[in-house]
């Protein structure tokens, strides 16, 4: 990166040149709500670098940097208050130039992830979140397996599930990739091409195939309304990261260890797998059932309300924590306190795409009677089960669009993982007894 900064800007200024911004050092101190001499100090621990100023004596300070640093500070000391909640809800634990979540609005690379949705493809969502051409994904060489072979092992998994077909055949698929291992960024994006159409047809139970991913899941599940394809399409934008969550952190986990991108996101469909990540659509496709068969929706939900709320009290420990469960699976998500927006979008989608005879209102009626019974909106794990069941998708249809969106956040912070180079291996703090203490 170029230090230089441009000609004819006063000095003591934040300047921008092409290549970034920069802070005078009164504006770094600032930043980092430090003095001068303790932000001389920072540079000469090794804590912060400056870069001389071509035309004048003063230092600069790249932007990015001190931003990057004053968050580590604000989260150490967060850190001592919250160290116990570091994995639930807690403090940042890794540096990403991904996802953001702030002030209830996602972001994919700096980029309004809702406003994606409305528009982009999943392959236009990978390019960004991988940082390459969109280009680059569309000319990607085919999986590199006979047709014939796919198709026999799709027939010997027939019936199984989604997920387990997908468990199963990524293992094999890698076994035939001459350059799974390779770790240049040509290889890696090959594998990471090849890899998210194969977790879509082991899903659907298809032919690996280069059409858009929303198409090929709309062909397989008998989905022929333009409108209803958009919406496909749209739930696999929104569902393409969320920042660290449970699978997202174990693939990066598995990929600090020097893994292939097979392995790791094989890892990550298995995390995703559970009823409190991607299963809870599950979940909520049951809430719907029994919602359904109910005669009496508020005093069905009343129950409901009061049976989670004993088990809550029974299961776990302090109030704070039982305030981030959420009251009803699909419900409440801690980091949207005024409702996922992700969910907003889909249930707006799918409201003007439902078929004229369809569980539409079922849905609508059991969302408001939430939002009045216990002050909760809905989260993209209910809009995806309202999907299934509204357009009479497959079962595990929610699933499925849960999994092959995520794919591709994974593969970015896998990528992203790669190039850090570091094992991620956080300590315990033990609370056991050993031998000589009581």
């Amino acid at each position: 990166m170029s230090a230089t900064r441009p000609t004819g800007v006063s000095p003591g200024r934040a300047t921008a040149t092409p290549s970034g911004r920069y802070l005078s050092a009164d504006e770094a101190a600032q930043a980092l709500g430090i003095s001068l001499p303790t932000l001389y100090a920072y540079v000469s621990r090794g804590m912060l670098r400056s870069s001389p100023d071509a035309d004048s004596k003063r230092r600069l300070y790249d932007a990015d940097e001190v931003r990057r640093l004053a968050r580590r500070k604000a989260d150490g000391k967060r850190a001592g208050k919250v160290a116990q909640k570091v994995l639930d809800w807690g403090v940042p634990v890794l540096e990403s130039a991904i996802t953001l979540i702030a002030d209830g609005r996602l972001f994919y690379r700096g980029h309004d992830a809702i406003e994606l949705a409305r528009t982009a493809s999943l392959e236009d969502t990978a390019a960004l979140l991988w940082d390459c051409s969109e280009r680059r994904i569309a000319q990607a060489p085919a999986a590199p397996i006979a047709a014939a072979q796919w198709s026999a092992w799709l027939k010997l998994w027939s019936d199984s599930t989604p997920l387990d077909r997908a468990l199963v055949l990524l293992p094999a698929t890698a076994a035939q990739m001459p350059r799974v291992w390779a770790l240049g960024r040509d290889a890696q994006l090959d594998t990471a091409c090849v890899l998210l159409r194969l977790v879509a047809a082991a899903m659907i139970s298809a032919a690996p195939s280069n059409d858009p991913l929303h198409r090929q899941l709309a062909a397989a599940w008998g989905v022929r309304s333009r409108p209803q394809v958009n919406l496909l399409r749209a739930a696999l934008v929104a569902c393409a990261d969320h920042e660290l969550n449970a699978s997202t952190f174990t693939v990066r986990c598995i990929t600090s260890t020097g893994t292939h991108l097979f392995g790791a996101i094989a890892g990550g469909l298995a995390a995703l797998s559970g009823p409190r990540h991607g299963g809870e659509t599950v979940r909520v496709a049951a809430l719907f059932d029994d919602a359904s068969r109910a005669p009496d929706l508020d005093r069905f939900l009343a129950t409901r309300l009061a049976r989670e709320e004993h088990s809550d009290a029974r299961s776990v420990s302090t109030l704070e924590t039982q305030a981030l469960r959420a009251p009803l699976p699909g419900f409440g998500h801690p980091l949207y306190p005024d409702g996922d927006p992700r969910a907003k979008l889909l249930l707006e989608m799918l409201t003007d795409c439902a078929p004229a005879r369809s569980p539409l209102v079922e849905v609508q009626r059991l969302a408001a009677a939430m939002r009045d019974t216990a002050g909760v909106q809905p989260t993209v794990d209910y809009a995806l089960a309202a999907i299934e069941r509204v357009l009479a998708l497959p079962s595990g249809a929610a699933f499925t669009l849960f999994a092959v969106g995520r794919v591709a956040g994974w593969i970015a912070h896998a990528i992203e993982q790669t190039a850090d180079g570091r094992l991620i291996r956080p300590r315990a703090r033990y609370i056991g007894a050993y031998e000589g203490h009581s």
